[in-house]
């Protein structure tokens, strides 16, 4: 497959700088492309590999137009990296697919779920009584909805995905547990998209709710009656424990920890690994296991901490000195 230059910057916008009939057959890294290749640099510190790049065309922003035009030609776009987003999405559009029916021959659908004719239901998935599927919605391979469950339009569930396990909920009974039935479900909103084996545990008594437009990654586990706010972002192996109600826009890094029943105001941004053992009331960017702090402040922590075993030997040697 191969496009026009010209016929890019025609269906996404953007200023072409160079040969618009130019024929593009590849997307690729900056580093590896090719000279039929697009690509893209996104700002300063990419200006020694942009110099050094043979692809085709580059997309770049208004502050690389100039080193961008010194190596060939290039796309000026305010946001090279949505730009790029987008690119991916007309490629992929234009790729050759094989008719496939709606609901793979292998699928198990329970007669009593409402699965919208749009829908893509995908090799070897399973949708339980009374689970919705809403328009343009693709669920992939082993894909599992569960009894009551309901996901939106235009979501992507991808391989392996369960929505709609039971929560994980024990009653202590002198030294044995007692099963408390979750009652509840799981209820997806539109654009969500859930990555390859996540689970998302069904509530207690009330749905487990996943809002517009969140994207959550792969291997990432969503406790019973938690809610994630709209167009928030969850990288791999996160896990959150049950009840947890995270906000708007935020984002999570991978493998974060986050306890049950905490709040997170909208636009909270959580470093990679971090525990979260305290809610967290006003929007910032914060990192660390000892304890969470504003990423500011932890990051000077950070760095003391680094020192202490020399500042206690300095405090040891002006002690005895002291003594002496």
């Amino acid at each position: 497959m191969q496009f026009r230059l010209g016929s890019i910057v025609e269906a996404l916008g953007g200023e072409l700088h160079g040969d618009g009939e130019r024929l593009i057959d590849g997307l690729a890294p900056l580093e590896s492309a090719t000279a039929t290749e697009l690509t893209f640099a996104t700002g300063a510190k990419y200006r020694q590999p942009l110099a050094a790049s043979r692809a085709g065309c580059v997309i770049v922003p208004p502050e690389l137009r100039e080193a961008a035009l010194a190596r060939g030609d290039a796309i000026v776009a305010d946001q090279p990296y949505l730009y790029f987003a987008r690119l991916t999405q007309l490629w992929k559009s234009r790729l050759p697919r094989a008719a496939t029916p709606p609901v793979h021959p292998s699928a198990v659908v329970d007669p009593e779920a409402v699965i919208d004719p749009t829908a893509r239901i995908g090799a070897l998935c399973v949708v339980e009584r009374g689970a919705r599927i809403g328009a343009g919605t693709v669920l992939k391979a082993r894909a599992t909805v569960g009894e009551d469950c309901v996901v939106g339009a235009r979501c992507v569930i991808h391989q392996g995905a369960v929505i709609g396990a039971d929560g994980f909920g024990f009653a202590p009974d002198h030294g044995r547990w007692e099963k408390i039935e979750q009652l509840g479900a799981v209820r997806i909103e539109d654009d969500v998209e859930i990555g390859a084996n996540t689970c998302i545990d069904r509530g207690a008594l009330q749905d487990t709710v996943i809002e517009q437009g969140a994207k959550l990654d792969n291997l990432i586990q969503v406790g019973h009656n938690c809610r994630i706010g709209r167009h928030t972002a969850i990288a791999g192996c996160a896990g959150i424990a049950g009840s947890a109600t995270i906000g708007a826009h935020c984002t999570i890094g991978g493998a974060a920890m986050i306890l049950g029943h905490l709040r997170l105001a909208d636009g909270v941004h959580i470093s990679a690994g971090s525990f979260v053992g305290r809610s967290i009331l006003k929007a910032g960017h914060y990192s660390g296991i000892f304890p969470i702090d504003d990423n500011a402040s932890w990051e000077k922590n950070a760095a003391t901490l680094k020192q202490l075993h020399q500042l206690r030997e300095r405090i040891r040697a002006l002690e005895k000195k002291t003594d002496s």
